[in-house]
């Protein structure tokens, strides 16, 4: 389920680019409802307003919906050992983890730019964690936005089950 919509369907993600679904991959999570992705992605597009981007001037908002269906926000955090910087989707699901949840349905990532923009390999892996199958959502400053599955950003990730 690799979803374009927008004013141009042929446009891509700005960073990262689609796989293929991997095989081992636990039950599907039922997907939000439309309200519960218009509040998702309105709440990543306002979490970007609390981003510290004084380098890059790229400010990020995220947004995830936990297994209990509370939405949890986060935007990028810099610093100056760039390092140590934290993105916009590691804040949310950390927030989300703090708060006692286990599990993510979506996660929703909103950038300043034109073209929507994927989230960087190590969120696809931090939200592989809790949410193998969670709905992946981007909206940018245009009508464009992509729709996808994490198993399609990461395919044949490796998670807790490798570990026994």
């Amino acid at each position: 389920m690799n979803t374009l919509i927008g004013a141009a369907k042929s446009a891509s993600f700005h960073r990262g680019s689609l796989g293929r679904a991997a095989a081992n991959i636990p039950g599907t999570m039922a997907k939000p409802s439309d309200a519960a992705i218009r509040r998702l992605e309105k709440s990543a597009r306002g979490a970007s307003a609390g981003a510290y981007a004084p380098y890059s001037r790229f400010p990020v908002g995220a947004a995830v919906i936990g297994g209990s269906g509370r939405i949890y926000t986060g935007c990028n955090v810099e610093n100056a050992s760039y390092g140590l910087c934290n993105c916009a989707e590691r804040t949310a699901v950390f927030s989300a983890v703090a708060a006692g949840e286990r599990s993510l349905k979506a996660v929703a990532i909103y950038t300043p730019t034109p073209l929507p923009t994927a989230p960087c390999g190590a969120c696809r892996q931090v939200i592989n964690e809790f949410g193998p199958d969670a709905l992946v959502i981007s909206v940018c400053d245009s009508k464009n936005r992509v729709e996808t599955k994490l198993s399609a950003l990461l395919p044949a990730a490796f998670g807790p089950g490798d570990l026994a």
